[in-house]
């Protein structure tokens, strides 16, 4: 196995997941922390995870989480506690437990709100922060369009089918992806449980979202980002998405100066981060990073 698995305790005593990539050789490299999306897991970022421990130049270690009620993390019997303070609370508890008190941060989607989250509480954690295609403000629309697919959801039969349906919904945002990456993409959201193929999180979690006015500007987290103007920041966006509008990604480089942002051209919410030369742009950022930690 690529990976070590990691069972640990939220503060709560719920029982969460995580994966841990180790280079095979000593390092001196921060580790990257990967955070996923609303309803994604620690799969997500197993290629990138691949090629970033075994990196030949910069290796480092690559811990990836799987938010309570998502993925192999129990599932919370209180809906309402699947919010982002409670599940950045979490992921300090299986940094303490892994042992890394320093390191650079990817969050995708929900994954960058949580890290906006840790820059108010725990900032001495943080060295460098990657977003994928999330900012401190959502669309709205974005969001509408991400809580209608959840709440019609459909059964594949098989893995083949699994991969069709998630090309149907998706294939006009994400023209770039080839049919091993809708494979990869069926299988990352997907998991087989007592012989069925069904999403891989808490079914209760979409309830998170009944009450939204989608009509309405989504409270902000300009305040939390703010607080990242000293460290090292990378923006990655989809040409498509909904979620990150443009006017977003401009403020955030009027607030910080520094941000670099990478353009990821025939991709939507949210830029598959093994494919093309994001995992070299990834590692050359995340090395950037260690030097300026020296």
């Amino acid at each position: 196995m690529a990976f070590r698995e990691i069972i640990y305790d939220a503060p709560d005593g719920l029982k969460l997941y995580a994966r841990m990539y180790e280079p095979a050789r000593e390092v001196k490299s921060l580790p990257l922390i990967c955070l996923p999306g609303l309803t994604r897991n620690a799969r997500d970022f197993h290629e990138l995870a691949l090629v970033l421990s075994e990196h030949p130049e910069t290796p480092r270690r690559v811990v990836s989480f799987d938010y309570r009620g998502r993925g192999l993390s129990a599932y919370d019997p209180d809906f309402t506690h699947y919010n982002i303070g409670i599940e950045a609370g979490d992921v300090i508890a299986g940094l303490e437990v892994v042992g890394i008190d320093r390191a650079v941060f990817l969050g995708t989607s929900r994954g960058g709100l949580i890290i906006h989250i840790l820059a108010a509480i725990v900032p001495q954690l943080l060295a460098g922060v990657i977003f994928n295609d999330i900012g401190p403000e959502i669309a709205p629309a974005g969001l509408l369009q991400i809580s209608q697919y959840l709440n019609n959801p459909r059964l594949p039969k098989s893995w083949t089918e699994a991969a069709e349906i998630q090309h149907a919904v998706h294939g006009v945002a994400f023209p770039a992806l080839r049919d091993a990456d809708w494979e990869r993409f069926a299988h990352a959201i997907y998991r087989e449980i007592d012989g069925t193929i069904r999403p891989d999180y808490d079914p209760n979690l979409v309830k998170t979202l009944e009450g939204v006015d989608f009509t309405q500007k989504l409270p902000d987290l300009w305040a939390q980002f703010d607080l990242l103007a000293e460290l090292p920041l990378l923006v990655i966006r989809g040409e498509n998405t909904p979620l990150l509008a443009p006017e977003t990604v401009a403020e955030m480089t009027h607030r910080h100066p520094a941000l670099q942002v990478i353009n990821v051209t025939g991709q939507g919410h949210a830029p598959m981060l093994e494919t093309g030369r994001l995992p070299e742009l990834i590692a050359a950022f995340a090395a950037g990073v260690d030097l300026r930690a020296v």
